[in-house]
């Protein structure tokens, strides 16, 4: 029997190479997950179709990653306690205490870490190119 591909919601995907919201989203290709980029401008992503909201995701995520302000995940929280997603990875510069202290009392398993890293490869390894 094969384990399922895992699955992640890439909030704040970027069509700049350069962004980590770019290198998350190959990295995580790279290592085998099924990649939901979300972008509320929509559109394409390294030829993946971009999801303007969660609520759209064509099914659950075992993983939700973060590479927006705090102030923004702030706003989302409601609508990825509603995925019951088994992580939620804050990558730096997008936690914050107020961020974790509401996604801890949905209850949600939240990860203060790079995600890019937890798959086993670096950011350094998407160059900009």
């Amino acid at each position: 029997m094969t384990k399922p591909q895992p699955t992640v919601a890439i909030v704040g995907a970027s069509a700049d190479r350069t962004k980590y919201g770019n290198k998350s989203l190959r990295a995580h290709l790279a290592q085998g997950f099924q990649v939901f980029p979300v972008n509320p401008k929509g559109g394409e992503i390294e030829g993946l179709k971009v999801y303007s909201k969660l609520s759209e995701l064509p099914g659950p995520v075992d993983r939700v990653s973060m590479y927006v302000p705090p102030a923004v995940g702030l706003s989302m929280m409601d609508e990825i306690a509603k995925l019951k997603p088994q992580e939620l990875w804050l990558n730096p510069g997008s936690e914050s205490d107020e961020l974790y202290e509401k996604a801890t009392a949905l209850g949600l398993n939240v990860i203060i870490a790079c995600s890019i890293i937890d798959i086993g490869t670096t950011p350094m390894a998407f160059g900009d190119a």
